[in-house]
């Protein structure tokens, strides 16, 4: 651990394996002059190797031990460190800065997985693609389809625009300290044109939130507060389905429908 200790509250479990350091580089495939922006550094084992290829990095790291070790390590014309938090982080304005899209890559901390990819989701049109590490269930709800025990509020969210990907799986032995369950990588690519077109994403945001707080409920009940069943059977849903059996376009069109009609 070259004499750091690991951080709980940071959800720090570094990758250490030169192996799958290599496969997730190899995935991700840097270029010279691309705008590469890692989250989470920690100790540098991806960092050094996406600089290796890419010749320069961009780096948004909480822990400032961490910090000052990244910037003893690496000169200021091969790492861009920012000393900050990657939930509050302002990836639109960077991306304008730097006048091109974001190349995301990160081994995510498993305590703040969803909210960071709901952030990097609000964040997209910033985005040309994100290749992140995280607990192998949490890439199974991402890339889950309806009526599947993993299927939910994650999968639908993200799926609305992002095509995902899981590339391959990365045992814990591969970290120090080593995390009780397996990772895996994920490739997220924003839709872009294919994205479907929502009228209030707010709207629609609630009314996927709503259909899976309680998983067992039918959707005449989940969203009552939000549409009658004439409503959900106007947008072709069965008002005894529920959340888990509609498909991510279902949503799109019942949220649209509500929009319209005020």
């Amino acid at each position: 651990m070259q004499g750091h200790t690991p951080r709980r509250r940071f959800g720090q479990n570094f990758l250490a394996d030169p192996h799958y350091v290599r496969r997730i580089v190899d995935a991700v495939n840097p270029q010279p002059g691309e705008a590469l922006v890692e989250i989470g550094p920690g100790l540098g084992a991806l960092t050094a190797e996406l600089i290796a290829r890419a010749g320069h990095l961009y780096a948004i790291e909480i822990d400032r031990d961490l910090a000052a070790r990244l910037r003893e390590r690496f000169s200021e014309t091969r790492l861009t460190l920012f000393e900050d938090d990657a939930l509050r982080f302002d990836f639109t304005r960077l991306s304008a800065e730097l006048s091109t899209p974001l190349r995301i890559i990160g081994n995510l901390p498993y305590n703040i997985s969803s909210p960071l990819l709901f952030h990097l989701a609000h964040n997209i049109a910033s985005l040309r693609d994100l290749h992140v590490m995280l607990q192998k269930e949490v890439v199974a709800r991402m890339a889950a389809k309806p009526s599947t025990p993993d299927y939910g509020r994650l999968s639908v969210m993200l799926q609305a625009k992002f095509a995902i990907t899981r590339l391959f799986i990365v045992p814990p032995g591969a970290f120090s300290p080593a995390p009780k369950v397996d990772s895996a990588v994920a490739r997220l690519t924003p839709l872009g044109e294919r994205a479907p077109q929502l009228a209030d994403e707010s709207l629609f945001a609630r009314l996927v939130a709503a259909a899976f707080a309680q998983r067992r409920k039918i959707l005449r009940n989940a969203l009552a507060a939000h549409c009658a069943p004439d409503d959900l059977r106007a947008a072709g849903i069965d008002p005894q389905a529920r959340g888990e059996n509609l498909a991510v376009d279902d949503f799109v069109r019942l949220a649209n429908r509500l929009a319209r009609d005020g």
